[in-house]
């Protein structure tokens, strides 16, 4: 007895532990917080930046291939011919060797990986910029899933109040049966439309989690809400603002110069390649007498492929095909950027114009169904009536919601489209994904889109090898353009909405 009285006891008071334990307390989070939580702990964006990693890798062995290298040789041997005395015999060599000439192609190998480098850079930055973009949107889902919730518990309480008072009218017998019914088949309606909101809202919640990579059950209070910015950039402005700030567009514009090199790669192949080799060797012979040889070789070495049934002319051909579908990638990116912004702009109109209509609709609902359940009250109304007017306040509710936050979501989205840059704080808080935040690093994020001194311009100058007709590159040509086109007002607004 003693010992089921102890277990029933820890029992009861395991349960009454549970019972007044507390919930985990919210943490709260702000837009901007979530933001820079994100930038510093994205998996997949930190999946992009390997990237850098890989191209600077590459840019050194391109650089390596055009300077010195040493190979060394051993050599140990022992031989015994009929008639004749054992040959035992030992050398060592040690060669330096340094290519003089390879028609371009080691120039070219430069510039194209000191171009992939920037092209890593530009495509990392850009992954930061639609992570933002991501986190916003995640955010303000979730807000408005919260206040989805707000409206359908309302509606919750709305029928269940409702079926009350249909019941007690029914008993009065005031009322008809199918009233009773009807009330009660709208509460469990609402009940389930409620169900699904809390589900939209949790899902939302994890997707937010998700992007920051924070604990998966980690509770979250949004502490930001909707308000209301203007957005006065033009439709002309912001596509023109895309097409030359876009890193992905100037991606595809390096992307297009990197084909060029490679066609001057394919081309070197009908050229001579020239080096240079020197060093010294050792001998040292054992039997059948012992005597010791000491050299130092240097030469010249030229090679030349004259004839190779067309392998290098199909490179060569293969090399143009690539650069041409390059030049239609690049016009694709360009056409593909101006839709978006296009699409994104006109729905963050529509959803501006909806914003007034739908508050003045919430009003005028609220009345309708003010008079329509104090009429059904009073025996001058139906039940239809009570119910219609009450969906028709919850879809006004839940129209002004969806007019709000369709507002900010596609402004962000325009935001991203034109291919805006982060802020300051941002971009350290990106800095800290490689574990050091310092403003080295953060520098050295903004200068990964700085439009001149790429590094494949300051390769091109350290080879000497740049041609003239690729001197002035794309992303000379983007600046010209942008001096061109006046950027003064787009600048002015996006530092109005930088808080944004």
């Amino acid at each position: 007895m003693k010992r089921y009285f102890g277990k029933g006891a820890a029992m009861l008071a395991a349960i009454c532990l549970a019972l007044t334990a507390t919930p985990a307390e919210a943490r709260d989070l702000s837009l901007q917080d979530a933001i820079a939580e994100a930038l510093a702990a994205n998996t997949g964006l930190r999946v992009t930046a390997q990237g850098e990693k890989t191209a600077e890798a590459e840019l050194r062995a391109a650089k390596g291939q055009n300077s010195w290298s040493a190979g060394a040789s051993a050599n140990a041997s022992t031989s015994k011919q009929k008639d004749e005395d054992r040959s035992t015999s030992s050398s060592l060599g040690l060669t330096f060797s340094l290519p003089l000439y390879t028609g371009g192609k080691n120039e070219a190998n430069i510039r194209s990986s000191a171009l992939g480098v920037d092209i890593a850079g530009l495509t990392t930055e850009r992954k930061r910029e639609t992570l933002k973009y991501d986190v916003i949107k995640a955010y303000f889902d979730a807000l408005e899933a919260r206040h989805t919730i707000d409206v359908d518990q309302d509606s919750v309480d709305y029928y269940a109040a409702n079926l009350e008072n249909v019941t007690q009218l029914y008993e009065a017998g005031s009322k008809a049966r199918i009233d009773q019914l009807r009330a009660s088949v709208e509460l469990s309606d609402a009940r389930q439309t409620l169900i699904k909101a809390q589900n939209a809202y949790e899902v939302d919640l994890a997707t937010l989690r998700n992007l920051m990579n924070l604990d998966r059950t980690e509770p979250l209070n949004l502490t930001d809400d909707f308000t209301y910015d203007t957005f006065d950039i033009s439709l002309d402005d912001s596509v023109a603002y895309a097409l030359r700030s876009r890193k992905d567009i100037l991606a595809d514009e390096y992307t297009l110069q990197q084909k060029e090199e490679a066609m001057k790669i394919a081309e070197a192949g009908k050229k001579p390649s020239v080096s240079i080799s020197a060093g010294p060797s050792v001998s040292q012979s054992f039997e059948p007498s012992s005597r010791s040889n000491y050299d130092l070789q240097a030469g010249v070495s030229a090679n030349w492929n004259v004839f190779d049934s067309g392998v290098t002319n199909a490179q060569i051909d293969e090399a143009k095909a690539n650069r041409d579908t390059a030049k239609l990638n690049l016009q694709k990116a360009q056409e593909d950027a101006d839709l978006a912004v296009r699409t994104a702009y006109y729905n963050m109109r529509e959803a501006e114009h909806r914003l007034d209509s739908t508050e003045d609709a919430v009003g005028q609902a609220e009345q309708d169904a003010y008079i329509a359940r104090e009429k059904y009250r009073v025996g001058e109304g139906i039940l239809l009536d009570v119910i219609d007017a009450r969906k028709a306040l919850s879809t006004a509710k839940l129209n002004h919601i969806s007019a709000q936050y369709d507002y900010v979501r596609y402004k962000a989205q325009v935001v991203n489209e034109m291919g805006i840059g982060l802020t300051d704080e941002e971009r350290a808080a990106a800095a800290k994904i490689a574990g050091t935040a310092t403003p080295q690093t953060a520098e050295k994020i903004a200068a990964a889109t700085a439009p001149l001194q790429t590094s494949a311009q300051k390769e091109a100058k350290s080879t000497k090898a740049q041609p003239k007709e690729t001197a002035k590159d794309t992303t000379t040509q983007v600046e010209e353009k942008a001096a061109e086109e006046s950027a003064d007002k787009v600048a002015d607004e996006l530092a109005g909405n930088a808080d944004m």
